[in-house]
């Protein structure tokens, strides 16, 4: 471990390192797939209802802007994709998981790579609504360094938190003692898509023909955005998908009355 990480606390048991890691820089990433696309874009225009045809099928979206026509419409509207699958009729229970995010004063390279404690993995498995945090200790080319991670249920509370900042800074430290002494310049929030099952919801949703779901991917999304995208491309141009999609369903989680 010393010799992957100088910096760590002495003491620890071990550790598991992924050479093969890889990390992007999602707003980049985001922009070089619109450009890719050859998409035209409505910024700022709000969905205020979704279009359905004379025997229910999805036709189009309406904004303030005027109406969006369209054979289909995918809803990849993250934390807020049950709000618009509520705007056509169905249920998809996305609900926001807030996290916070740390980040130092520039610093010389102390954590090389992204460093997380094993209770990490429960607490992205965890259904609790309750405060949870681990440590997540990211080094970055410009020197500061990104500490996380906290998940909570608590709504759109875009509140800052003092105690979670307090958590956050107090498992960083005891994972690099270095950082103990290191000024936290800012802290910021977002809110991750979470669904009861921890899995997101991809494909064409039964009870609106014409809508389609990409969402509730949680804290994976923009790693597994390019493997959502097949799916819906495969769905809308009835192509064979490069995976099954069954336990993705978006009307997964509509109760059955017992038998």
């Amino acid at each position: 471990l010393h010799d992957a990480e100088p910096h760590l606390a002495a003491g620890l048991a071990g550790g598991v390192l992924y050479p093969q890691d890889a990390q992007v820089q999602p707003a980049l990433a985001a922009a070089h797939l619109l450009r890719a696309s050859g998409a035209r874009l409505h910024l700022g225009a709000e969905v205020t209802a979704v279009l359905r045809g004379p025997g229910g099928a999805v036709r189009g979206v309406r904004t303030p802007r005027g109406d969006l026509l369209a054979p289909a419409v995918v809803n990849a509207t993250g934390t807020w994709a049950g709000e618009l699958a509520a705007l056509a009729g169905v249920t998809v229970p996305v609900l926001p998981r807030r996290g916070f995010v740390l980040v130092t004063e520039p610093l010389p390279r102390v954590v090389r790579r992204k460093v997380y404690a094993a209770d990490y993995v429960a607490d992205v498995a965890s259904d609790s609504a309750a405060l949870q945090t681990s440590a997540v200790v990211e080094g970055t080319p410009a020197g500061p360094v990104l500490i996380g991670a906290s998940r909570e249920r608590v709504g759109f509370d875009r509140t800052l938190s003092v105690e979670v900042i307090r958590r956050l800074a107090a498992r960083a430290a005891a994972l690099f003692p270095v950082l103990a002494g290191v000024r936290v310049m800012r802290a910021y929030q977002g809110f991750r898509p979470y669904l009861p099952d921890h899995l997101p919801a991809i494909g064409p949703d039964p009870r609106a023909p014409g809508l389609l779901h990409a969402c509730g991917h949680e804290g994976a999304g923009i790693g597994l955005a390019p493997a959502t995208g097949q799916l819906i491309a495969a769905a809308l141009t009835a192509t064979p998908a490069p995976l099954d999609a069954a336990p993705f369903r978006p009307d997964r989680f509509v109760e059955r009355s017992p038998a």
